[in-house]
């Protein structure tokens, strides 16, 4: 083998996402994962991707927003594009990767308002008249949707914004998989089916 660290990650994920059955698949992750574990690798499957993610609590939270139902694909899907940007071995995209962390809580949060036009900020307002949603996680999560979206923020500005690293957006993946875990829940108890 003569394969740089980074290409025996894709060869790996590669088998993982070629094979065509499921069940093979999870025991080859599973197995995979108990090796990067003893191995003390930074990396873990996570879903169907290696990613830079060990704790376990992390990858839960994440696998848990991709175990979905149709209504919540949307949100899967931007979580998902979010972990493939940030875990990109070769050019990991920190910027988009956050990007669609926020969008995947704003899918959400949108579905629970019923409002498809709103903005994470307008479909909160909804959302927390709908459920039992404590005023002060309202502004953390308008606040960090401020931090992507105002005109300096994420989303808008090409220019003048530090640059964004991992960690920044390792933190946003794993906050809005959270988010998303707890809306879910929150909605089914408020009689919110999905």
């Amino acid at each position: 083998f003569a394969l740089r660290w980074d290409e025996v990650y894709d060869f790996i994920e590669f088998v993982a996402k070629s094979y065509p059955d499921d069940s093979l698949n999870e025991q080859f992750m599973d197995i995979c994962n108990k090796v990067l574990k003893r191995e003390v690798s930074a990396y873990r499957f996570v879903g169907s991707q290696i990613v830079r993610i060990t704790a376990e609590e992390e990858i839960a939270e994440i696998e848990e927003v991709l175990k979905v139902t149709d209504t919540l694909r949307p949100a899967a899907i931007h979580l998902k594009t979010a972990m493939g940007l940030l875990s990109d071995r070769k050019a990991p995209d920190y910027r988009n990767s956050i990007k669609e962390s926020i969008s995947a809580v704003e899918t959400i949060c949108r579905l629970i308002s019923g409002r498809d036009d709103a903005t994470l900020g307008g479909a909160l307002k909804v959302v927390k008249g709908k459920i039992d949603l404590h005023p002060a996680l309202e502004k953390a999560f308008d606040s960090l949707y401020g931090y992507t979206s105002d005109e300096g923020g994420i989303r808008h500005a090409l220019m003048g914004v530090p640059d964004l690293d991992f960690e920044d957006a390792k933190f946003m993946l794993v906050s809005c998989a959270a988010f998303i875990n707890y809306l879910k829940l929150k909605s089914l108890k408020g009689g919110i089916n999905f």
